[in-house]
């Protein structure tokens, strides 16, 4: 009986799913997963679509300094790693934990887009190139995907739809948002060991008190994203 109410349900998902999604614009769920993320999405993708689905998240979307960094993650279903959730409600030796058991059994792509792309492209455009490039890195190519927020990556390989919060939602969404967050933290640690004051290790390149009084005393950085309004007020002074 089991069984069937879970077949009956997947079922239902993929009806949704194939009503939402497809070429063109993509439509999104808005039933909020009471317990935490799960892996309907996925199921009825699959039924759908006959074939992987990968969850795609960003980090570093608002912060002054450092790149975006996305992932694109696809589990097996066998063996989804216990405890996934939204990366920022994990501590950080949990996230570090939960980054090596998804990298020991899942397929995992990453990708970032620079200070400079983002001045480039805007923060947005940048950020959807990035996730786009992390589909496109995997080894095996997804049939379909999921994507955090609001957007679906234009040049994304494989149809898509976007799915808000979707980290508390997709599993592998959460997935993705883990091992995007860790690799930024720890590529922001790297960043503060090479520009000591700053303080990248501890702010994440952030707009806090310290990093700001940081960039009056210090100066800008390479790394600093120049169309972020408190790094070009201050170019325009210097200037």
């Amino acid at each position: 009986m089991k069984k069937a109410i879970k077949q009956d349900h997947t079922k239902a998902k993929a009806a949704r799913l194939s009503r939402s999604s497809g070429k063109g614009k993509q439509s999104s769920l808005f039933d909020i997963t009471a317990n935490g993320p799960d892996f309907a999405l996925e199921e009825a993708a699959m039924a759908r679509y006959g074939g992987l689905v990968a969850g795609v998240d960003e980090v570093g979307r608002g912060p002054l300094a450092g790149p975006v960094v996305t992932a694109a993650v696809v589990l097996d279903p066998a063996a989804i790693p216990q405890g996934l959730n939204d990366s920022k409600k994990l501590s950080e030796a949990k996230r570090e934990t939960l980054f090596e058991a998804i990298c020991s059994c899942a397929h995992v792509s990453i990708a970032s887009a620079s200070p400079q792309q983002i001045d480039a492209l805007n923060i947005r455009g940048a950020t959807l190139w990035a996730m786009a490039r992390a589909l496109r890195g995997l080894a095996i190519p997804p049939a379909f995907a999921l994507f955090d927020g609001r957007d679906v990556a234009p040049a994304s390989p494989c149809p898509g739809m976007h799915v808000i919060k979707g980290d508390s939602r997709s599993l592998s969404i959460a997935a993705a948002s883990i091992v995007a967050k860790v690799t930024r933290d720890h590529l922001m640690m790297r960043m503060g060991r090479a520009f000591p004051g700053y303080g990248f290790e501890t702010h994440m390149g952030y707009g806090t008190k310290a990093h700001i009084e940081a960039l009056d005393r210090l100066g800008v950085t390479i790394h600093h994203r120049r169309s972020f309004r408190p790094i070009y007020e201050r170019l325009d002074r210097k200037g």
